[in-house]
């Protein structure tokens, strides 16, 4: 099956689950280089190794049509909201606020994607998608909720009080960071009926290195590189390769032959693939109330991409 052509609905479901799955685990293993890189220098270098890797991606097909001024201007958009403006808005907005206050904003992305694309794309949402994800978004919230976090948060307030008055601007950076994750997939979708999954990875990383050069190199003239580990060059590869090549590429291409709305409840993936790691790699522990939450959020996702039992039964195949 070429690239261009539309996969089964259980096959894009697949790239969108295992897409979201693998954001989760390399935003989890990737603390060790965010202490290491300052944030700018780790994005360019991250989008740096992931353009070479995808070099032979930028080469238009014989059968693709030229790229038009609104196709380069969503292209530039993707990148621009979806890796760029995004990673600075969620990093400075958890830095500003609570990690609980973080998750229930972030866990409103599934809604955001299917109003946008309900608002931008006329796509039909169906009730059933509907209820799939506010399951997703209460799931979600529920976990963020469940953390203990609030003594930790009454400390800060005592040490210093200028982080509590900024708090209302890292929630805002968040709900920003919501705006614009919800902005990629709505784009995405519509980048997906012009251009294949390729070619739509390499020229959003193209344009997030063009971005984050100006940053990336200022940073890198201070830092010194010696002092970095050959584990730590491997673990960098491992990132930038999962971010900017396999994770964009699984999305594109399930968002192919998936509405935008029903694809955004699999955003739900990436906090619970965040956790797997946890638990498997990191020793952490999950409460009671965490695993029920994340049930919730599961049967969202179920509840969204299940095919209804009339579309069987008539022999019209799944209905969304």
């Amino acid at each position: 099956m070429s690239e261009s052509a539309a996969l089964p609905r259980p096959l894009a479901y697949g790239c969108l689950g295992l897409s979201m799955a693998l954001v989760g685990s390399y935003v989890a293993l990737s603390k060790p280089l965010a202490a290491i890189f300052p944030v700018l220098l780790l994005a360019w270098l991250r989008f740096g190794i992931g353009g070479v890797a995808m070099l032979h991606w930028l080469k238009k097909p014989s059968e693709e049509a030229p790229l038009t001024p609104r196709t380069r201007r969503l292209l530039f958009l993707e990148s621009f909201l979806g890796n760029f403006l995004f990673t600075l808005c969620m990093i400075t907005g958890v830095k500003l606020t609570s990690a609980v206050a973080a998750g229930v904003i972030l866990a409103a992305i599934p809604a955001a994607v299917a109003l946008l694309s309900w608002l931008f794309l006329r796509e039909r949402v169906a009730p059933r998608v509907w209820a799939g994800v506010a399951c997703a978004v209460a799931g979600i919230a529920l976990v963020s909720l469940s953390k203990n976090e609030l003594p930790a948060l009454d400390q800060a307030a005592l040490a210093g009080q200028s982080a509590v008055k900024l708090a209302w601007l890292g929630n805002l950076l968040l709900i920003g960071a919501v705006l614009c994750e919800s902005s990629y997939a709505v784009i995405g979708k519509a980048l997906t009926g012009q251009l294949s999954p390729r070619r739509i990875s390499a020229l959003i990383n193209l344009w997030g290195f063009v971005l984050s050069t100006p940053f990336g190199v200022w940073l890198a003239w201070r830092f010194d590189f010696g002092a970095v580990g050959a584990g730590t060059w491997v673990l960098l590869v491992a990132y930038a390769l999962a971010a900017c090549m396999w994770t964009v590429w699984l999305w594109m291409t399930g968002l192919k032959s998936v509405p935008a709305a029903q694809a955004g409840v699999f955003t739900v993936l990436l906090p619970i693939s965040a956790a797997a790691v946890g638990v498997l790699v990191l020793g952490e522990r999950l409460s009671t109330l965490q695993v029920l939450a994340y049930g919730v959020a599961l049967a969202g996702v179920l509840l969204a991409t299940l095919p209804s039992r009339v579309a069987w039964r008539v022999g019209r195949g799944p209905r969304t």
